[in-house]
């Protein structure tokens, strides 16, 4: 029987959870309770040798938990070495040969829609910071939630929705791709996408860096719920100037705002127009200012630099 290589375990990403107790954000946020509202993500982990699509293996399990009337657990975290039908937005496909971090986490949707909206940010920020602490320091986030060195994506992020059949209960699907220490990338991807070790010249210990990945999405998780029991409260948004926290974490990782960039809702083969980044409304929308000097923000889309 053929070993899993990537098995990280949900002790070591509670181990590495709670070092955000004494961390630099403790002064500023209460992190036990951050801690405490994170903790589910990673909890269970399943790993795999190689599946078809993470996604599609967590609904059917979704599915049966719900057909059997148990208890699906919210934090669930699938990962396999490799994937054979694994895609993108818009059925793009995304190369997840052995060395990657290929998998999704499913979250129980119990938050308000203001807060699901920057559940892609969350990601794409546990994402560039695990980078970042590994090594790859020039790592950027560009929006929504692609992690580029170099100009290239190491790393990319797709959330989907679900309803289970029986109860109707709600789920987050949060699919990731990391190229970690895969090297070889399929033709149309050669000029666009890098690996970790290619940026570092050396291998990566690939269990290790997913357990720190996990941790840093309970994390943010974490920081989702803190911030969305403030705002219930009445209290002030934890970032600076009344800020969601994570936006303010986003915004110290991204390098778009101020960049020339082409949008579209699929820029790859509908380019709609081309603007100028001005800034992140309250929500994650992205502020743009148009060539005829219209200003307007986009929730969703993508988009591509310019020079």
């Amino acid at each position: 029987m053929q070993c899993v290589e990537n098995r990280p375990t949900p002790e070591l990403v509670l181990h590495h959870l709670r070092r955000e107790l004494t961390g630099q954000m403790a002064a500023r946020v209460d992190a036990a309770a951050i801690v405490r509202y994170g903790s589910i993500v990673g909890s269970v982990i399943e790993c795999h040798t190689s599946l078809p699509r993470a996604m599609e293996h967590a609904r059917r399990n979704i599915a049966a938990s719900a057909g059997s009337n148990r208890a699906f657990s919210s934090g669930t975290v699938v990962l396999a070495d490799t994937m054979s039908q694994c895609r993108g937005r818009f059925t793009r496909s995304w190369h997840a040969p052995p060395g990657g971090v290929w998998g999704c986490m499913v979250y129980a949707n119990t938050l308000l829609p203001r807060s699901r909206n920057f559940i892609p940010l969350a990601a794409g920020i546990a994402c560039c910071e695990t980078v970042r602490e590994f090594g790859g320091t020039a790592s950027t986030i560009r929006w929504v939630n692609d992690v580029l060195c170099g100009g290239k994506k190491l790393g990319g992020f797709l959330v989907e929705g679900y309803v289970e059949p029986v109860h109707g209960e709600e789920f987050a699907l949060i699919g990731f791709g990391i190229n970690v220490n895969n090297t070889s990338f399929p033709d149309e991807l050669a000029d666009t996408a890098v690996s970790l070790k290619q940026v570092l010249g050396r291998e990566v210990d690939l269990a290790a860096f997913t357990t720190v990945f996990l941790a840093r999405l309970a994390w943010n998780f974490g920081i989702l719920c803190y911030e969305e029991g403030r705002e219930l409260s009445g209290e002030p948004l934890s970032g600076r100037n009344g800020r969601h926290l994570l936006l303010e974490q986003w915004l110290n990782l991204s390098d778009t705002v101020g960049r020339r960039i082409v949008y579209g809702f699929d820029v790859m083969t509908a380019p709609q127009y081309q603007a100028e980044v001005m800034g992140l409304d309250a929500t994650g929308g992205l502020i743009l200012a148009l060539d005829d000097g219209f200003v307007k923000t986009e929730l969703s889309g993508e988009i591509r630099y310019l020079g």
